[in-house]
């Protein structure tokens, strides 16, 4: 009995958290819809989720296309098959490792970041201080940031793209010593613009997981300041399982 008791709490709790976080994100939508948009405070969080995860996006694309070619670009030359290497970097970062570790890294950073903020205004009840005034806390706080997720996801995954695809034509090219001509040659016959164009596709999908999720999570915190580091990890926890999972639907229903 106690075994059941716990699985009906399970999956209730489960239901109610994809219910209420389903809810938010109509909400945000439909703010997003009629253009109730604080572009200042878009622009601000712009800078604050995108701008400032450059870094960390730059150094993780860029060791990931590292390790593709070293792997892969000794071995591809011994076998006669060095002209592969650029396709098989291209290939891979474009269509799965750049949105997807993109969305990883983005989701540890601004996932927690987002949780950990509105979590701390729940403790310290500036969001009751925001009901008590009339105002939506989803278009105060929810939206600017989900806005902001929308915008710069995919412009930080083409620059991770561009970077893997750079770091790997370098290892190519110093230690299996491929030409850079033959690097590009093969990059422009393993990919095209309907790769790129799908792999972009994905980062909308995991921009509203990472706000929405974070977002959920900061408004649900309970238990003061424990209550806060409890939903920054679930935040990045659940984000990251979603972001894995989401990223094979779409991979099956984009590239089959």
């Amino acid at each position: 009995m106690r075994l059941l008791d716990r699985f009906g709490r399970g999956t209730v709790d489960f239901f109610e958290y994809a219910g209420g976080l389903t809810l938010l994100g109509a909400e945000s939508l439909g703010f997003l819809a009629r253009l109730r948009i604080r572009v200042a405070e878009t622009i601000s969080q712009c800078a604050i989720l995108g701008v400032q995860s450059l870094v960390i996006v730059t150094l993780t694309a860029l060791f990931t296309g590292m390790v593709i070619s070293l792997e892969s670009a000794q071995q591809a030359v011994a076998y006669g098959f060095g002209g592969f290497v650029g396709g098989a970097v291209a290939y891979g970062s474009v269509r799965e490792l750049g949105p997807m570790l993109t969305a990883v890294v983005v989701a540890g950073r601004v996932g927690s970041a987002i949780a950990a903020e509105l979590g701390s205004m729940v403790v310290t009840e500036q969001i009751e201080a925001l009901r008590s005034m009339g105002l939506q806390p989803a278009r105060f706080l929810v939206v600017p940031r989900f806005l902001a997720m929308l915008l710069m996801l995919p412009l930080l995954t083409i620059f991770a793209d561009v970077v893997a695809i750079v770091g790997g034509m370098w290892v190519a090219h110093t230690y299996a010593h491929i030409s850079y001509d033959s690097y590009v040659s093969s990059v422009r016959q393993a990919i095209d613009m309907t790769d790129v164009i799908k792999g972009l596709l994905k980062t909308f999908v995991f921009a509203t997981i990472i706000a929405m999720v974070g977002a959920y999570q900061g408004l649900s915190t309970r238990g003061g300041a424990a209550g806060v580091g409890v939903a920054v990890t679930g935040a990045v926890v659940i984000s990251i399982i979603l972001i894995f999972g989401s990223n094979f639907v779409l991979s099956f229903l984009l590239f089959g």
